[in-house]
């Protein structure tokens, strides 16, 4: 496996985190890796188009992708206390009527705002519009929008912008499933051949490895794309998103996974998937 290999993650410090050793040619027999930093909402339109060979999207993208990718096991963002947060200039905001900004309508953390507006909101979701991740909360605060729902480390910084957290939408996922969150996928074109998907997720899972066995390694990486992001926040956003899950999987990831999307099938928010659809090869 020398032949490289185009790949797109964000530019936020747990992936640049977690594939740090890979695209820097440190992990043996690993294929060289042609990076593309894009934001989430961008992959997810790259995977639905067949762009590039491995991918970092949401998993609310999954049902329309995966006759064209599979799901590595590991690399990926799932965990808890870790979810999207709907923000207000003041707390205790009614969101009937209002018009609320997400970073992507095919975004996990849209999805997860949408299981909990069926659950809380007595009529439903009204007014959406779609903003970078990073315009959110500017917006919100100068009242171009009345609520945000951010990711990332929004979670960290919003009381900056002297914003409210009116719900977490992840403590609600939490709280009726018992389930940890699924945010962020990594994906990989099934016609790369079953081996090399298998060769493809250890080299993910090496990379992760590398990258808790050394965190200063990949520091000036991390920080070189943070986007002026303090190396405090940075920190906490390693530690938050990059846990055992983004090792592998495991029973009870593959469960979130599957519970979070035939939640949201049944409330017509994603066609229902198949059920081999989430196998890795």
């Amino acid at each position: 496996m020398t032949e490289s290999l185009k790949i797109a993650y964000s530019p936020c410090p747990n992936d640049t985190f977690v594939f740090h050793a890979w695209a820097h040619g440190k992990v043996p027999g690993a294929p060289a890796l042609d990076v593309t930093f894009a934001d989430i909402d961008i992959t997810n339109g790259m995977a639905e188009r067949g762009e590039y060979d491995v991918l970092k999207v949401s998993y609310a993208v999954l049902p329309w992708v995966l006759d064209e990718y599979a799901l590595l096991p590991c690399g990926g963002a799932l965990g808890r206390g870790c979810g999207p947060l709907v923000l207000t200039r003041e707390p205790g905001v009614e969101l009937t009527g209002k018009t609320v900004a997400v970073p992507s309508e095919r975004s996990t953390a849209y999805l997860l705002f949408r299981l909990w507006a069926a659950d809380t909101l007595s009529d439903g979701v009204t007014n959406v519009v779609v903003l970078p991740f990073h315009e959110i909360m500017p917006a919100v605060r100068d009242g171009k929008v009345d609520a945000g729902l951010v990711i990332h480390e929004a979670r960290f910084t919003y009381r900056d912008y002297g914003l409210h957290c009116l719900a977490d939408m992840g403590q609600h996922w939490e709280s009726t499933t018992g389930l940890p969150i699924p945010l962020g996928a990594i994906i990989a074109k099934r016609s790369l051949g079953s081996e090399r998907l298998r060769a493809l997720a250890e080299a993910a899972r090496t990379s992760v490895r590398m990258a808790w066995d050394d965190p200063e390694a990949s520091r000036a990486y991390v920080l070189s794309h943070a986007q002026e992001m303090d190396p405090a926040v940075a920190d906490q956003h390693i530690g938050l998103y990059v846990n055992e899950f983004t090792a592998d999987l495991g029973e009870s990831g593959y469960a979130a996974v599957r519970g979070l999307l035939t939640r949201a099938a049944a409330e017509g928010l994603v066609p229902p998937l198949g059920r081999d659809a989430l196998g890795f090869v």
